[in-house]
């Protein structure tokens, strides 16, 4: 059986209108208390870890090897050309994002930027002519286990959003995190990749 319809009259044309459209409602944000309360941890987490890595390359805190000893590490990695910017930048990057992460604010386009440091940090440690690193922190130091675990606490934050305990509750990319999410991977993997194949030189 079809549903009611109603009359219409176009002029000399009358016959059956369907029903009117309307636009979905915009999809909810996930009411669990639970998971805001998770999604805020693994943020303190990695934010902050992330902002302590950058104070170190910027300012030489907390046993940083600041701007310059960045710079030369950077320089043995290959980074001959662009070492000193490239170390500012990383340094002063780190430091922002890793804020911006704690605070939950832009968080995809935070979480996107502070994976492409992993994911040139990971390429550059399995790479034939970077330096060979253990998997555990426990056989040695620099070793990949700190990369993965950064790099995949930033990757889940820019999938799953910062949860409602953030600045960013209720805004657009946190309704509708899916395209956000692939656009700010995206940018991530592209920055990743131009630090890579065009700066390191």
């Amino acid at each position: 059986m079809s549903g009611p319809t109603q009359q219409y009259d176009w002029g000399s044309v009358s016959g059956d209108e369907p029903p009117e459209r309307t636009r979905p409602e915009r999809l909810p944000v996930p009411a669990h208390v639970s998971s805001d309360i998770g999604l805020l941890i693994l943020r303190v987490v990695v934010g902050v870890i992330f902002a302590a890595h950058g104070a170190q390359k910027t300012a030489g805190l907390l046993g940083g090897l600041g701007p310059a000893g960045t710079a030369d590490a950077l320089s043995e990695l290959g980074f001959t050309a662009f070492a000193l910017p490239l170390a500012w930048v990383l340094g002063v990057g780190q430091l922002l994002l890793g804020v911006l992460l704690v605070l939950g604010l832009l968080t995809p386009f935070a979480a996107a930027g502070l994976l492409a440091t992993k994911i040139v940090a990971i390429v550059l440690s399995l790479g034939p002519d970077g330096p060979m690193v253990p998997l555990f922190a426990a056989d040695g130091p620099n070793s990949l286990e700190l990369h993965l675990l950064l790099g995949g606490g930033a990757a889940a934050l820019l999938f799953a959003g910062a949860g409602r305990i953030a600045i960013d509750a209720g805004r657009t990319y946190q309704r509708r995190p899916l395209p956000w999410s692939v656009l700010s991977l995206i940018v991530g993997v592209g920055v990743a990749l131009l630090v890579l194949f065009v700066l390191r030189r």
